[in-house]
């Protein structure tokens, strides 16, 4: 879908404000309009924000398509803002993943979204533009199988999508992973026959200022391994790389855009699976940073992958800031729902840049409390850790777990299990599938950081 600056076309979405007329937050037809006229419930004017425009207009499509209009014009938004929000809705609404079955109204989909001309608003329809492809390519990633997409096919799409931005794409295999150390990481990988790969993408911005780091987990499948699953809940484990797509998508808008930052997204990818090969609970092993982890469960692994990952990038890059995304943990689906992510930090500072963020870009982030006694439960007799701290506070001891793994560098870790996908149903504003949320927020952190 795209915009353009018009008051040409097949039919008129109008937001109304006027309750009495249509209630908030439903769309109705006016069949007496000159033209197929799709009215949109906004409710009270003065109450109106940009997150109540994108919800109610991701409905559009939806409408709109029994009629094949393909390009509606939009009318009744008198800011930059929230046409913007409206044009998000509209192009999240008409999302359909396609890579294994035909989308059957793809000739009735929305080409093109006319809207008036304003101040500042080709500016963020633009910006925004970025932001939906982006969140597109990560929602590819996430919605695809993982008979298909695997840490090799992970790092090639990687590249392909995001090299053209002038993005520098390094892929590293097992050998190379040795030798850096990896060592917690590849303990993971073992019960697989795909080879893991490390994925770093550098967009370069802003010359010699040190990078900010988007870390993303890549388990692009996670069977438990040995602790393994049931198998409802083994069946959307294709999408357990969603932190790695999300941070892919982050980096790939930041180029798109042309930031004047440094920015690197950093994907430790691969397989937890089971073999004669794979590691086992009981099992005692080393990382990157020299710690030695017990095994308490071998579905607790995106920790050990991510923790790698941290040490590794915060010794080699020596970031100004490290952001982790993750869908680490069942818990803070307890804890939160599917409507926020919650986050851990050993740095308020950047704490306040990321809620500020989440805040601009529209995405709900919880703060979880990380109180020193809560490291009492991942303690171990024989280790200087172990890798579960039972099922209380699972959320946040997961990421003071992860904490352990970092020194001086600002970081905060993002637990997304909750809110990067949903199997049966769309949930205004995301889509049927892979949300893509996270983009925006992390998008935002680094122009704004």
């Amino acid at each position: 879908m795209r915009y353009e600056f018009s008051n040409s076309g097949d039919a008129v979405v109008k937001a109304v404000f006027d309750t009495q007329k249509v209630k908030k937050g439903s769309l109705r037809f006016e069949l007496q309009a000159e033209k197929p006229t799709l009215l949109v419930g906004l409710g009270d004017k003065e109450a109106v924000t940009s997150a109540s425009v994108r919800e109610v207009f991701f409905g559009v499509p939806g409408q709109l398509s029994n009629y094949e209009i393909k390009r509606p014009v939009l009318e009744g938004l008198e800011e930059a803002e929230l046409v913007t929000a409206a044009f998000e809705g509209i192009w999240a609404g008409n999302y359909v993943f396609t890579r294994y079955k035909k989308d059957e109204l793809a000739d009735k989909r929305i080409e093109t979204l006319c809207v008036p001309k304003m101040d500042a608003l080709k500016e963020k329809l633009n910006e925004s533009t970025i932001l939906m492809e982006s969140a597109d390519f990560t929602r590819y990633l996430v919605n695809s199988r993982s008979i298909d997409l695997y840490p090799q096919t992970l790092a090639e799409l990687a590249k392909a999508e995001l090299e053209p931005f002038g993005v520098e794409v390094e892929v590293l295999g097992k050998k190379q992973a040795e030798e850096a150390g990896l060592k917690a990481f590849l303990a993971v990988s073992q019960g697989s026959d795909k080879e893991p790969k490390v994925i770093i993408a550098k967009y370069n911005g802003a010359g010699d200022a040190p990078y900010g780091a988007l870390i993303g987990k890549g388990l692009t499948y996670d069977s438990g391994g040995y602790d393994i699953k049931p198998g409802e809940g083994m069946f959307d484990m294709f999408g357990d790389m969603a932190g790695a797509a999300t941070v892919l998508g982050a980096v790939r808008a930041a180029a798109a855009a042309k930031l004047e930052k440094n920015v690197a997204a950093v994907v430790l990818a691969c397989e937890n699976l089971i073999d004669g090969s794979a590691y086992k609970n009981g099992d005692i092993i080393s990382s990157h940073r020299g710690k030695t982890i017990e095994i308490d469960s071998t579905d607790a692994e995106g920790r050990l992958t991510l923790a790698d990952a941290l040490s590794y990038t915060e010794e080699t890059m020596k970031p100004s800031y490290m952001v982790d995304v993750a869908t680490l943990t069942g818990a803070v689906v307890v804890a939160l729902g599917d409507l926020a992510a919650g986050a851990v930090t050993n740095d308020e500072g950047l704490m306040k840049d990321l809620l500020a963020s989440a805040e601009e870009a529209d995405e709900l982030i919880w703060q979880l409390p990380a109180y020193e006694a809560y490291k009492e439960q991942y303690k171990s007799k024989y280790a200087d850790l172990k890798n579960s701290g039972g099922f209380a506070g699972g959320a946040i001891t997961a990421g003071l777990f992860l904490g352990e793994f970092v020194e001086d560098t600002p970081w905060v870790h993002l637990d997304v299990a909750g809110v990067t996908y949903r199997h049966d149903k769309a949930k205004a504003p995301y889509p049927m599938g892979a949300s893509g949320y996270g983009v925006k927020t992390l998008y935002k952190l680094v122009k704004n950081r």
